[in-house]
């Protein structure tokens, strides 16, 4: 294995070797690597004289945390240039011809461009987080624990991984490095927006979401570096010269896919649906078993967590039962009035529900997917040992207001998720058979077809039963 990394190390110094004699790059990395610590340290002064003016110190205690989290995101966005430029730049400058004409592997030239593209921005990236808790060490402030600070430095390395691994994956797909470079923002904004999540929970102050925060980012960042191994082809980087959106083939590739050559209703969903069934049996029998194990610990963790004198504590007036309940629909999304909660609101709610799962699994190959599932089932655990907590009938409850059209909406869950679990899973198997655009269009069309064929009608039966049968149910065994 030693030998074949070799290959690996003589074209990253090749390329450590042209970056460091490129001013363009070095100089902007350099002055935002040194500049904007002491700009942040600034910033953060000036916070913190308005925070201990209004007695503001729980902010107080998470300024420099967060301080540090934004320092060591914004040298990757500058040095990302590099990785966006790695084989586009090197067809454009013409070079790529001798590059691709090494006897290197493919993947030994994707590791190489890999290797510089992730040291330029985590070496700044440090830098400036170095630099910055010696200022904040020099002045009376907290630095964070050795726990916290160990969490940002990974989030720092996730940050890089991730940008990086996309970057790359966008040079090996575009023809230009312009349009490299306006293809970026689909990397930069999703994981400001992800920084925005990580804020929160540094603001916070949960430790133990932080670090779940953090593995759920390395594994994307993983991931994505395997999609780039996957679907790295040299002869596809010399194949194309012109970057276009082919609709017209998207579109009658998505249909052959989703149709075939079926006829009837009942042939595309034994031939079809049945195809794609046999393809997500194994994550179907995952998420299955995953989605009692979830349930049961949630409910055993969030009864752990509740203190003994719990239910006397839930004893509330009816007005105040009244507000709570209010409060707990509106920040579900529900209406707080209980005759506007009809079969239509359920259905789309649920739909809508299903399509963010979706959308959370594309932008992260299945991983934030997977996230939501878990979400969900564990709140249902969670819930009722609440419930139970509280001294009410939890098993009751669960067999009359939950069960009857849970038998319908958690199946359908958990096959929407397994959908997701098999997008992520195909998008990162080697396929040197298909590009990566044929792939992406084949997965959405399983996804679709599960979709459409089970987990629609599935949601469609359990909002008619919750909407007409539960609260019947619920309400005879509860009166």
């Amino acid at each position: 294995m030693k030998e074949k990394l070799i290959p690996v190390w003589w074209l990253a110094q090749r390329e450590l070797k042209d970056q460091f004699r490129d001013w363009r790059i070095l100089f902007p990395l350099v002055v935002l690597t040194f500049l904007f610590p002491p700009l942040m340290n600034l910033v953060a002064g000036s916070a913190v004289e308005f925070a201990a003016k209004y007695g503001g110190e729980l902010i107080l205690d998470r300024l420099v945390p967060f301080s540090i989290l934004i320092i060591g995101f914004f040298p990757v966005t500058v040095a990302l240039v590099v990785a966006l430029e790695a084989f586009v730049g090197e067809k454009e400058r013409g070079t790529i011809e001798a590059l691709l004409g090494t006897p290197f592997l493919d993947w030994q030239l994707y590791l190489g461009k890999f290797f510089v593209g992730v040291v330029f921005p985590l070496l700044a990236s440090y830098t400036s987080i170095a630099i910055y808790v010696y200022m904040v060490k020099k002045q009376d402030l907290n630095l964070p624990s050795p726990n916290l600070m160990a969490q940002l430095l990974i989030l720092a390395a996730a940050h890089a991984l991730l940008m990086v691994a996309g970057a790359i994956a966008i040079s090996t797909q575009s023809t230009s490095v312009r349009a490299a470079n306006l293809l970026a923002s689909f990397i930069i904004l999703p994981v400001a927006f992800l920084l925005q999540a990580e804020s929160f929970f540094v603001f916070w102050g949960n430790d133990y979401l932080l670090w779940l925060v953090a593995f759920s980012v390395l594994i994307m960042a993983i991931l994505l570096i395997r999609v780039g191994l996957a679907h790295f082809q040299r002869e596809y980087l010399l194949g194309r010269e012109i970057d276009s959106i082919n609709l017209k083939w998207i579109g009658r590739t998505l249909f052959d896919s989703f149709i075939g050559e079926v006829k009837t209703p009942f042939e595309w969903y034994k031939v079809q649906v049945g195809a794609s069934l046999q393809k997500i049996k194994t994550p179907l029998l995952i998420l299955s078993i995953s989605a009692v194990f979830i349930s049961v610990a949630s409910y055993q963790v969030m009864s752990a967590l509740l203190p003994p004198e719990f239910a006397e504590k839930m004893e509330f007036s009816d007005e105040e039962k009244e507000q709570s309940l209010d409060k707990l629909q509106s920040a579900m999304g529900l209406p707080a009035d209980e005759t506007e909660i009809t079969f239509s609101f359920i259905f789309f709610h649920n739909i809508q529900a299903v399509l963010v799962m979706f959308l959370l699994g594309l932008l992260s190959l299945g991983i934030l997917g997977e996230l939501a599932f878990v979400v969900n089932i564990g709140i249902i655990g969670a819930v009722f040992a609440v419930l139970d907590g509280m001294g009410m009938p939890a098993t009751t409850l669960f067999m009359a207001g939950v069960l009857p059209h849970g038998i319908f909406e958690i199946p359908a869950i958990i096959f929407v998720s397994a959908a997701i679990l098999y997008f992520g899973a195909i998008m990162v198997t080697p396929n040197p058979e298909r590009t990566m655009g044929v792939v992406f269009v084949h997965a959405l069309s399983d996804w679709l077809k599960i979709g459409v064929g089970i987990v629609f009608p599935l949601l469609f039966i359990a909002a008619l039963i919750e909407a007409y049968i539960t609260p019947q149910i619920l309400a005879y065994f509860v009166q």
